[in-house]
């Protein structure tokens, strides 16, 4: 089992690096953030050569390579979103008349052009690995979409756990469309699709026959267990937010008391709605 130790280590170590350097970076002077974009773009163009150079390459190493790349790409959409480059039309707090289907419309609206990009770099990605046989980066980053897809969805229809002290101030208008409960009919649905994708990723890293399949899905089944502790992170009594405290310690350090009521954040939309009306 030691063989297993490498992969799950380097894939928890990345994550929560790459989680934390992103909130970090987020948190500073909005004046860095075309300097925080360019490296982003660099990473994300050296990603896409790395995916190309590794897509027939079928070693452990190759398998480490891939998956790094495919998390610079996902770090690239994450860095364009939540600095305000590439998000949507709406970037509006929602008016608290709003329910039903018009509501989740002006929540789509506020990532519509984050969304439609993340696409157009999935497509991009399968069409450079089709038909080769690593695509451990592709995979990497349609996990890592999922998770996030997965995770906005839940607090759309409410959890517990809103972590909306981690936003930044540009972005603070979100809240509104997030709602505290203590479960919603999607939460059962998305942490048993992702707990099944777990398992069925797990029995085929254990049932490798070469060390690149050991690796490439040791390293998937553990991004999918970090999709499922995410959800649990959601509705669990803790402070996961904790991980990255190195990342947004004294960046907001308003928010966690700002944010954690919803109901005056609502109050605040309504003033809003009334001056842009």
């Amino acid at each position: 089992m030691s063989a297993y130790a490498a992969p799950i280590f380097a894939t928890l170590l990345l994550w929560w690096a790459s989680t934390g350097v992103i909130l970090y970076l987020d948190g500073l002077s909005r004046r860095t953030f075309r300097w925080s974009l360019m490296g982003a773009t660099g990473l994300f163009l050296i990603a896409l050569w790395g995916l190309w150079a590794t897509r027939t390459e079928t070693s452990a190493a190759s398998a480490y390579c891939a998956f790094s790349c495919g998390l610079m790409a996902w770090a690239w959409q994450l860095v364009t979103y939540y600095m305000g480059f590439i998000t949507g039309p709406n970037e509006s707090p929602c008016p608290p008349q709003l329910r039903g289907w018009r509501r989740f419309v002006a929540a789509v609206g506020t990532s519509l052009y984050h969304e439609i990009a993340i696409i157009f770099c999935a497509v991009a990605l399968v069409a450079m690995t089709a038909g080769h046989p690593n695509q451990i980066g592709l995979w990497t980053f349609l996990i890592l979409w999922w998770m996030h897809t997965s995770a906005k969805l839940n607090l759309y229809f409410g959890a517990p756990n809103l972590s909306a002290e981690l936003l930044p101030e540009h972005l603070r208008y979100l809240v509104t469309y997030m709602r505290r409960r203590p479960m919603n009919l999607f939460f059962p649905l998305s942490v048993t699709a992702s707990t099944v994708a777990t398992a069925l990723i797990a029995q085929k890293a254990l049932a490798a026959t070469t060390t690149f399949e050991l690796v490439g899905y040791t390293i998937l089944a553990t991004l999918m267990v970090l999709a499922v502790a995410e959800h649990w992170f959601l509705v669990a009594p803790l402070h996961a937010n904790a991980l990255w405290s190195w990342g947004v310690k004294d960046v907001h350090p308003a928010d966690a008391t700002d944010c954690r009521d919803i109901d005056s954040m609502r109050v605040v939309a309504i003033d809003v709605t009334r001056i842009v009306s």
